[in-house]
């Protein structure tokens, strides 16, 4: 696993690939391996998934997702597809597959209970806004009890502080014992970028360049490493 500079396990980078086609894909996934300490594969983005040539020839730790388009994704197609797809993800032994909590209940539980060497990511985004921090917190113990090896929450920030309503998730997740990634999307959000991961966010996700962002107000990989590296 990759490392800052300065050695600090905490300040760690997903980097989305979100690219139509396998060969634009792979190219994208070899320039991210140097700067990543995973990649996230953006299933739903490409046109034909081939995911056991990309799987095969990763050196960092893969987050496979097939988003639906409700929650920001590009997947147009029927929910059991959309499974067999994360399922196929499973069978080949991917590190992390990342499902909505708002996906079909019975597969959502299927695909846990089945999940093998796969630890699962479960996924919560509101891209209007955020909760009250009651309900996120509401939100967050039932994502917990239907046992996921992650839980993620992202919400759009409207205000400077909805970044701290968001970020005072990770002080829940410590008391739950609960690998977790709590941050805010949209421009006003990009601090709970930076900051979730010395908060206790198990990493934060980052592109390679803007017009390759998978969510707004995502900060590149570079302009990431390069903050921590002036706050010290």
């Amino acid at each position: 696993m990759s490392r800052l500079s300065k050695g600090k396990e905490t300040e760690r980078i997903c980097v989305p690939i979100v690219e139509r086609t396998i060969k634009n894909a792979a190219k994208a996934v070899e320039e991210a391996t140097p700067l990543a300490d995973l990649i996230e594969l953006r299933l739903d983005y490409l046109r034909e998934p081939e995911l056991e040539t990309l799987i095969k020839v990763r050196q960092k730790p893969f987050i496979i997702t097939n988003r639906r388009r409700e929650e920001g994704g590009k997947y147009r197609g029927d929910e059991e597809r959309r499974f067999r797809v994360l399922e196929e993800a499973i069978a080949l032994d991917a590190d992390y597959v990342d499902v909505e909590i708002r996906s079909r209940g019975s597969l959502l539980r299927d695909l846990i209970s089945n999940k093998k060497k796969t630890r699962i990511i479960l996924s919560f985004h509101d891209f209007q806004g955020t909760p009250s921090r009651r309900e996120l917190r509401g939100l967050y113990s039932r994502m917990a009890g239907l046992g996921a090896d992650v839980i993620k929450i992202v919400t759009f920030a409207r205000s400077w502080e909805d970044n701290f309503t968001v970020l005072s998730l990770l002080s829940f997740a410590k008391e739950m014992k609960q690998q977790t990634v709590a941050l805010c999307m949209g421009e006003k959000g990009r601090m709970s970028r930076v900051f979730a991961p010395r908060m206790g966010a198990v990493w934060t996700y980052a592109p390679l360049c803007r017009d390759r962002s998978s969510a707004p107000g995502q900060l590149t990989a570079q302009e990431m490493r390069e903050i921590w590296e002036k706050l010290g």
